[in-house]
């Protein structure tokens, strides 16, 4: 089974933990994230491992963020590796460095809106803005879209939405907050089904727990990939 749009989060301690895993998922997963919890784990060399010698396609999420040069290049040092997606936070700013520091490489610039373990609440607690999430969001991901991202993160609320501005002509809506149904929600707050996120017009969905906590993590891949046809 070789169907990408299923990421899986190696949300694991360290970089053996993650590739034992790998090993245990086998052909059932083309598409890896390994997040910023792994960067001192052995992340970017597992990233390598995975991409270069098992032939995967590997999502760093590290949400960079900071002023313009520093995030250009931190980016032009990532795009060395030959990663498929790279996170920045939204901001305009951040993300026209992000592509600018990708200098024409294939890596592709995702740009974070609001994160999906996030409610309102969590939002006023920052001091952002008022209004509704789905319209914060949507906002954020049409200006990432004017400054050059390739794609967004976004939860499931609000891929319909965003799928309807016409700057996402072309552009990658990648999708966390995915819970099959039954699963635990853990520290997601605004959550859908595999299937809905889909249908709502995801390209990829991420997923971690609910496939790297099963007792047979590779069954519970092809059950999700099963639902998303």
């Amino acid at each position: 089974m070789n169907d990408d749009r299923l990421i899986v989060a190696l949300d694991v301690p360290d970089a053996v933990s993650a590739l034992n895993l790998t090993h245990k998922l086998g052909d059932a997963v083309s598409f890896y994230k390994i997040g910023l919890g792994m960067l001192t784990g052995g992340g970017l060399g597992l990233a390598n491992e995975l991409k270069q010698e098992h032939g995967k396609r590997i999502f760093l999420d590290m949400k960079l963020f900071d002023i313009g040069a520093t995030v250009e290049n931190a980016v032009r040092g990532l795009a060395q590796f030959d990663l498929d997606f790279l996170t920045v936070h939204g901001d305009p700013q951040v993300v026209a460095a992000a592509k600018e520091g990708a200098g024409g490489k294939d890596l592709k610039i995702l740009a974070v809106t609001i994160l999906t373990s996030l409610d309102r609440t969590d939002l006023d607690g920052c001091l952002l803005k008022p209004g509704a999430i789905e319209d914060l969001v949507i906002e954020r991901a049409e200006r990432a879209f004017e400054a050059g991202a390739d794609g967004v993160i976004a939860s499931p609320h609000e891929v319909a939405h965003i799928r309807s501005l016409p700057s996402s002509n072309g552009k990658l809506v990648v999708t966390p907050g995915v819970r099959p149904l039954g699963a635990d929600l853990g520290d997601q707050k605004r959550v859908k089904t595999p299937a809905d996120a889909i249908a709502a017009g995801a390209d990829h969905i991420v997923v971690g727990r609910p496939i790297t906590r099963a007792s047979d993590p590779a069954g519970a891949a092809i059950d999700i990939l099963s639902s998303i046809f």
